[in-house]
């Protein structure tokens, strides 16, 4: 009887165990851990939406102005061996390729990306872009007349304007950095090291930052400033009298450079299923219009050309694997200049 009485205990306790493992792993699939940065007072608001309908609860880990994009990079590499993220939600995608190149990623093709362009998605599914701003003119309407307005990048540096009219952020560092090495994936090393150049030869003003180039063409400092789409929106709705201008947007043009977010797996995500799930989410349509309408993104990767604007066609992949030797490029031809 003493052997059945524990026999029995026995047998109670592995089924109350196994309720208990049961009750963890649904209590574990109702997450998803994300890594984003997307500033919060945009994302927060996607994500509070995704909780609502989908019941999944999202812990969320947000960059900081101490260590931005990189500090999350580096935290997700260190934790290779033992990833505790299940989704990296980037505000660009240079860094995203770096952890691709890293394998700390895994291949997903969402159904939500169906109708994203393939330029911007991974050749090997690691990654999806959705979202962007563009590079652009911020003209100033009291220096320049609109026939004189530029229509191409190369007019920037054609003789046309002299470099006092003219403002760029230096191009070791941000969406400049990376429209260096698009222009040198577009028109090869030669021809794209020679624009450069010829910024510096005609006295451009070369500046720490975006922002300092859109405030130079808000205040009239110059009549041209090359910058990027939110930049230049914020200057409009401050009430500067200026222009923004998509350059080569003619149909023999290449277009102008977009720069996305992306949304990635983490190999061995813990919450595998959920992570899929948050990433169909943040790649629907309505995600994207919603964010373009709150203005964190400035446009739509889906339907861009459709509105008037017409982006570059080069993968980003393309972009990426120019960087290297347009970095260097813009390092031995700005650093004395800086």
């Amino acid at each position: 009887m003493i052997w059945k009485k524990s026999f029995i205990l026995i047998l109670i306790s592995i089924f109350l165990a196994s309720l208990t493992a049961c009750g963890a792993a649904q209590t574990k699939s109702k997450e998803v851990v994300v890594y984003t940065a997307i500033d919060q007072v945009f994302s927060e608001k996607i994500i509070n939406d995704f909780e609502k309908e989908t019941g999944i609860k999202v812990k969320v880990v947000y960059d900081t102005e101490a260590n931005k994009t990189t500090g999350l990079v580096n935290r997700i590499i260190a934790e290779k061996h033992n990833p505790i993220c299940d989704v990296f939600w980037n505000n660009e995608f240079v860094q995203t390729i770096t952890l691709e190149n890293q394998g700390v990623l895994d291949a997903y093709t969402s159904p939500s990306a169906a109708d994203i362009p393939q330029y911007y998605k991974s050749s090997s599914s690691m990654w999806t872009a959705v979202g962007g701003r563009a590079r652009v003119f911020l003209v100033n309407n009291d220096l320049l007349s609109k026939e004189d307005f530029p229509t191409s990048i190369e007019d920037f540096t054609s003789g046309k304007y002299s470099g006092k009219q003219l403002a760029i952020a230096y191009p070791m560092f941000g969406t400049t950095k990376t429209m260096a090495a698009a222009l040198y994936a577009q028109w090869g090393k030669e021809k794209a090291k020679k624009f450069f150049t010829d910024i510096i030869n005609l006295g451009v003003n070369v500046v720490d930052g975006n922002s300092v180039t859109k405030d130079m063409a808000a205040k009239g400092q110059v009549a041209i400033g090359f910058t990027d789409s939110d930049d230049a929106r914020e200057a409009i709705e401050d009430g500067a009298h200026v222009s923004m201008i998509y350059p080569d947007q003619g149909d023999n043009q290449m277009g102008t450079l977009v720069t996305p977010s992306t949304v990635a797996l983490i190999k061995g995500a813990p919450n595998k299923e959920n992570a899929k799930i948050f990433i169909d989410y943040i790649l629907k349509e309505k995600t994207e219009r919603k964010l373009v309408e709150d203005g964190f993104y400035d446009l739509s990767i889906r339907d861009a050309k459709e509105n008037g604007i017409k982006g570059m066609t080069l993968s980003l992949e393309e972009i990426y694997h120019s960087m290297e030797v347009s970095a260097k490029d813009m390092e031995e031809l700005f650093a004395t200049a800086k």
